[in-house]
């Protein structure tokens, strides 16, 4: 079948088709390889999955594509998504912390300001459309006004993902997420003497993690101001992240996911699983710029009993970049 003699053909390039690089083809199923107990071989379950995410089809659409039961277009779709999902950590991870002073740097780069010296990270959530079910769809109806679920990540300078939390409905506040997510009940990152960065939906914290959001608006002043846009220099790479994540992936994550509520999480976190595998294989692109467009969650609720305030913190950096700042 012509689909089938792309990938059997070495000379042929699969980014069109699959969205992907023959290179990065060849990592994802290394990734995946498991001992088969069926009659489809790693590969071809592989190639099924992905191209069903790049092209957003029904399952009878990539049946008759592959010349294969749609059942069994099911059962794979079904069994790599959950195969994905088993090895998340085989692609998504927080650094070592030989690696931390190095991933700061990188932030102090992006940034553009030496007193970013110990960022690690920047957090953000992200909607992805779905189709809920009726008896639930006020639940998945987000501020934006279309039903989602929300992906909260985390990710370094490269737009690289360190952490996926997916499944809240859209509905949930952005903050009641993150403080849900086990990054944040575990204390596990950043670790302590270092710095996320978020946008202003989220709470200014010093612990149980250390949080830096932008100083509301309106600022008081030019060192505020100053500090608010070094520290959107810095905390933008993780929108530019769920970018590159949603332009591969477009004709799937661009519209309503047509999957069960229930599945949807595990579809959504392949996608990142993928984006990380790209990364590490040489394999990037440019967001959309549509995509890239995405209005901020207000601000919600109180500080914690377990929580103390990040204001002191963000206060010193505002100073530090002030101090470091040379006008044009």
């Amino acid at each position: 079948m012509p689909i089938l003699r792309l990938w059997f053909d070495v000379e042929t390039e699969l980014r069109q088709d699959f969205r992907l690089t023959r290179r990065v083809m060849h990592s994802l199923q290394r990734l995946l390889q498991r001992d088969q107990d069926h009659g489809w071989g790693n590969e071809l379950e592989v190639l099924i999955y992905t191209y069903w995410l790049a092209h957003g089809l029904s399952y009878r659409v990539v049946a008759r594509v592959f010349n294969v039961p749609k059942v069994t277009v099911h059962c794979i779709i079904h069994r790599v998504a959950q195969n994905i999902w088993d090895n998340l950590r085989r692609a998504i991870d927080f650094p070592q912390t030989v690696d931390l002073p190095a991933v700061a740097q990188e932030f102090v780069n992006i940034s553009g300001t030496p007193a970013f010296h110990n960022v690690v990270g920047a957090i953000d959530g992200s909607h992805i459309r779905i189709k809920p079910l009726q008896r639930h769809r006020l639940d998945y109806l987000n501020y934006k006004g279309f039903y989602s679920v929300n992906m909260q990540a985390i990710c370094d300078s490269n737009g690289r993902f360190l952490d996926i939390f997916v499944g809240y409905p859209g509905s949930v506040h952005d903050t009641r997420i993150m403080k849900n997510s086990s990054f944040y009940t575990t204390r596990r990152y950043p670790p302590t003497g270092y710095i996320l960065l978020g946008y202003g939906g989220y709470p200014c914290l010093e612990t149980p993690i250390c949080l830096i959001t932008p100083f509301k608006e309106p600022v008081h002043g030019e060192v505020q101001q100053r500090f608010n846009y070094y520290q959107s220099r810095g905390r933008s790479i993780i929108e530019r992240a769920f970018g590159m994540m949603k332009t591969r992936w477009r004709s799937t994550l661009f519209r309503a996911l047509e999957v069960k509520p229930t599945f949807a999480p595990q579809v959504i976190a392949s996608c990142a699983f993928l984006h990380n595998v790209c990364m590490d294989n040489g394999d990037t692109l440019v967001p959309d710029e549509d995509i890239l467009m995405d209005d901020a969650q207000p601000p919600r609720g109180h500080m914690a009993y377990n929580e103390t305030s990040g204001n002191d913190t963000r206060n010193r950096l505002a100073a530090l970049v002030s101090d470091n700042f040379q006008a044009p």
